[in-house]
């Protein structure tokens, strides 16, 4: 029986997260049963969304309970399975959260997904041809709906979400303008990613400064935004918003550690006609297989080129996590296991 390392969830946080929320433990991997498979994860994903799971409080989705692994992505290969589908040797990716293995009812629908390596890499299954390339492309695609030659904007320019967005809308024909912290990340938005202009939001630190960089870097004004973090950035996008904008809301992470982000000027979704809309990607899972071949097709062919930060071991899931939540990573945060 392989010895599994996990990491629970031992408390939750107050205010901004610890690594004193998490607790390493290890115990075996119990013996399959029917129609279960057991996979040896390769790399974990640390994605944002982790921050709200944390709390108590009400959201999209059930809490993070106490004492459990915690949620998460994985890519990996089966080791064993008792199931007919699914062969040792298989690459495949799943929800097997933050553990060395996971044993997993294959039965069950969109537990566990066989993958195809050849031309893409396997950790990109948790990145850009993965739930954030599909979040990208669910937000761009179905909500924002771009006509070619429009002015399209995404915050956290540079993450798994913000890099396959600048792809997705760069072969519609939009003009596409990234938010990301600091100058290394906005050179690589636009001269590996594509996008026409970066702003550094570390250098336009409130609503007037960023509303001026907008202002420069828009000049047809915005006629979608892609929202990841809320706070005086959106209020600074929607200064610059033209009439019938549409806003597509995934995430608000300036907010995550519980804090509030009033509008400072909400009057603006009357004025421009804005239409704003929050979306989960697991709710839509009828675009998945449509998104997913668009994105494979854009990294095969080199005109997505995402960039990973990789953590090393089990044990260093949350120092880098709570990175990610203060955006030290580069690109998408994955921790290799293996």
């Amino acid at each position: 029986m392989a010895q599994n390392k996990q990491i629970v969830l031992d408390n939750r946080p107050q205010g901004e997260a610890t690594t004193g929320n998490f607790k390493l433990v290890q115990s075996e991997t119990p013996t399959l049963q029917d129609q279960q498979v057991l996979v040896r994860h390769h790399f974990l994903s640390l994605d944002p969304y982790m921050r709200g799971r944390m709390n108590e409080s009400k959201s999209y989705a059930q809490p993070q309970p106490l004492g459990e692994v915690m949620i998460g992505g994985t890519v990996g290969e089966v080791v064993e399975s008792r199931h007919p589908r699914f062969a040792p040797g298989d690459k495949v990716v799943g929800m097997g959260g933050w553990q060395e293995y996971s044993v997993v009812n294959a039965q069950e629908p969109g537990m566990l997904r066989k993958v195809d390596t050849t031309h893409v890499p396997l950790s990109h299954y948790l990145g850009a041809v993965g739930m954030p390339g599909v979040t990208a492309w669910y937000g761009l695609v179905k909500i924002i709906n771009p006509k070619a030659g429009e002015t399209v904007v995404v915050s956290a320019a540079t993450g798994a979400v913000g890099s396959a967005y600048a792809a997705l809308a760069k072969a519609r024909g939009c003009r596409v303008v990234g938010i990301a912290g600091g100058p290394d990340k906005c050179a690589y938005a636009v001269e590996e990613l594509g996008f026409d202009a970066c702003i550094d939001y570390k250098v336009h630190g409130d609503l007037k400064s960023l509303s001026q960089a907008l202002k420069q870097a828009c000049p047809n004004g915005i006629d979608g935004y892609f929202e990841n973090v809320g706070g005086y950035i959106l209020d600074a996008v929607l200064l610059r918003s033209n009439a019938f904008a549409r806003v597509a809301v995934c995430g608000m992470i300036a907010g995550y550690d519980g804090q509030p982000l009033p509008l400072a000027n909400p009057a603006l979704i009357l004025v421009n006609r804005l239409k704003i809309e929050g979306f989960i990607v697991s709710e839509h899972m009828e675009v998945w297989p449509e998104a997913l071949a668009e994105l494979g097709q854009l990294v095969g062919s080199g005109k997505l080129r995402p960039r990973e930060t990789v953590a090393q071991g089990i044990e260093a899931a949350p120092e880098a996590f709570l990175g990610l939540l203060k955006g030290r990573n580069f690109g998408k945060q994955l921790v290799k296991l293996i």
